[in-house]
């Protein structure tokens, strides 16, 4: 018995005693698909452990690279945020590992991965820009939106949806928009030298820029756009779903969005190729991100694989696409059932006809292989994008403080009372017209200071 007893404690201790060998990477994503994604890599992978945290938040990231400790081996990051990481060596040169992977990729998508000609990360998905509105609404108005193609037939269609109480547009500040649009006209007011020291910024001198500004200037002005409104509020998704708001510029992850948002909307809505100032066909991105590979790993060899696994491999893409993601690579947009698709799937795994049976992915795809490159993101645009509120926002609170201050005076001369029968308050007058170049040139003031003052050149 005492013998038998010894086996049993020899096995038990040998059982115990086996360890996890496995190369262990932790990786922070937002990406809903991802921990899929890792159980799948884990199975083709055996050596590897993946642990996903969705830690998302730039601060976050921030705070770990300051503290020394906590950062993962692999991170999602947006496009727009990439190169302030990749300046401050905190992301893994992969140029040499990824040798022929461009012309796997859309151009918009790769070439926001690149800094300085070197390659920092892998796309995962794209938001290529496209026009999305309600056909109903503006054939209401006399207009088929599908054939708006410059801004001047977007400016013209604005006047008669105007005429009907409706407004194109909602826009009350938002910098990814802006940027978006700036890129669309061909903008480009930010240049960062190959060795990352050296930064241009020339918002007021840029024509791109200035053209999309005065374009905006001139639609805000003519009460054409609602300043009221922000982007993602409830406020914002009651109008789209009253159709008092009849369309957005937006990214191609818009179509899942726009069913859980404004689900009244189905089989209403369209989507169609971005206006542009002069009608040819481009577009710009406006949304997307990339996997990275952080410079302090200790496991670079087991990160990349992941990361190639999520983002270069057939079946990992189809993983994501799945989840609802716009996919990055060339040979998805061109599968056939994939353009082909005319629903999109809710909560509850029903395909729902939003676009009225348009094959509305043949649109999304063209539009991503007609985004310009060349344009570039600061090597601070986080701390960017927050500033554009306080700047650039500005112009944005003047117009919806005057719009309600002559809303309201029109209707205390039309002799409107409360519902208790007191007389209206007139608020106060919002002072001295504020434009957006006024705002662009405080934006761009306050970019050079803060730029020099985290020891960049400056130009």
């Amino acid at each position: 018995m005492t013998a038998f007893l010894s086996v049993v404690c020899l096995l038990a201790v040998a059982a115990c005693g086996q360890r996890d060998t496995r190369t262990e990477i932790v990786v922070w994503s937002w990406e809903p698909s991802m921990k899929a994604l890792a159980e799948a890599f884990e199975a083709a992978n055996p050596d590897i452990r993946v642990t996903i945290k969705d830690t998302s938040g730039y601060e976050n990231l921030n705070s770990a690279i300051q503290d020394g400790y906590g950062l993962p081996d692999v991170a999602q990051l947006e496009y727009f945020a990439m190169p302030q990481y990749a300046v401050s060596s905190q992301l893994l040169d992969i140029t040499d590992r990824v040798s022929g992977y461009g012309d796997f990729y859309t151009p918009g998508s790769w070439g926001s991965v690149q800094l300085g000609g070197r390659t920092y990360g892998l796309p995962m998905d794209s938001g290529p820009m496209a026009f999305f509105y309600n056909k109903d609404v503006f054939e209401q108005a006399g207009v088929d939106a599908a054939k708006i193609r410059t801004w001047d037939d977007y400016y013209e269609a604005a006047k008669k949806l105007k005429a009907i109480d409706v407004y194109i547009a909602a826009d009350s500040g938002d910098a990814s928009f802006y940027n978006a649009m700036v890129w669309l006209a061909g903008g480009r007011p930010f240049h960062t030298s190959s060795d990352g020291k050296t930064v241009t910024v020339d918002l007021t001198g840029d024509d791109g820029t200035r053209t999309f500004t005065e374009f905006w200037q001139k639609m805000i002005n003519e009460g054409l756009i609602d300043t009221t409104s922000k982007t993602w509020s409830d406020g914002w998704k009651k109008k789209l779903g009253a159709g008092t708001v009849a369309s957005v510029f937006s990214g191609a992850w818009m179509p899942s969005l726009l069913l859980s948002d404004v689900p009244g909307g189905a089989g209403l809505w369209r989507v169609a190729q971005m206006p542009t100032e002069d009608g040819r066909e481009a577009t710009s991105e406006n949304g997307g991100s990339a996997l990275s590979v952080l410079q302090s790993t200790r496991k670079p060899d087991a990160a990349f694989r992941f990361v190639d696994y999520v983002c270069h491999n057939a079946a990992g893409i189809a993983t994501r696409i799945d989840g609802g993601s716009f996919p990055a690579d060339k040979a998805t947009l061109a599968d056939a059932d994939f353009a082909n698709k005319t629903t999109v799937r809710d909560s509850r795994n029903i395909d729902i006809a939003y676009f009225g049976g348009q094959q509305y992915n043949k649109v999304l795809s063209e539009a991503a292989e007609n985004v310009t490159t060349g344009y570039q993101y600061l090597p601070f645009e986080v701390y960017a994008r927050n500033d554009f509120s306080a700047t650039v926002g500005k112009a944005y609170d003047w117009s919806a403080a005057k719009y309600q201050y002559e809303s309201i005076k029109d209707r205390i001369e039309a002799g409107e009372t409360k519902p208790n029968g007191k007389p209206l308050t007139l608020p106060k007058h919002p002072g001295k017209r504020i434009t957006l170049l006024d705002g662009i040139t405080s934006w761009q003031k306050d970019l050079k200071e803060y730029g020099f003052n985290q020891g960049f050149t400056i130009k």
